[in-house]
């Protein structure tokens, strides 16, 4: 069974907030890819839509959006997500995860971009009663 940490960004307000996940909620997210849109249902969020940003598997291999499937696969880098060169010109073999979200990954990174009617603090129980 699937089971993830989904932390999600809130572009306008400049907050996170993270979600542990498991079953059908997870299930929701395999077999999509970075940039694709999930219902924000699965964390809670009704009526809010997140598109998916990045991850990492439970080896802490990033995923990368130019990498197609779920395995993982040894790329020479000359730098983005897993590899920061220090030197012009620098490049470096590094191993990553594809961009497909699977059973062996971890943690799903995703922002808002369609929001609901209410805002995120109600939907989460910051409101008083």
């Amino acid at each position: 069974m699937a089971e993830f940490q989904v932390v999600v960004g809130d572009p306008d307000e400049g907050t996170t907030y993270s979600f542990d996940i498991e079953g059908q909620d997870a299930n929701r997210f395999i077999g999509r890819s970075l940039g694709d849109t999930v219902d924000g249902e699965a964390v809670d969020l009704s009526g809010y839509e997140l598109e998916l940003t990045g991850g990492s598997d439970t080896s802490g291999r990033p995923m990368r959006e130019d990498v197609s499937g779920t395995e993982t696969r040894a790329i020479l880098s000359e730098g983005g997500v897993g590899f920061e060169p220090s030197r012009d010109g620098e490049r470096k073999r590094i191993t990553v995860r594809g961009a497909e979200v699977s059973e062996d990954t971890r943690q799903i990174n995703a922002k808002i971009v369609d929001r609901g009617d209410q805002s995120v603090d109600e939907l989460l129980g910051g409101e008083d009663e």
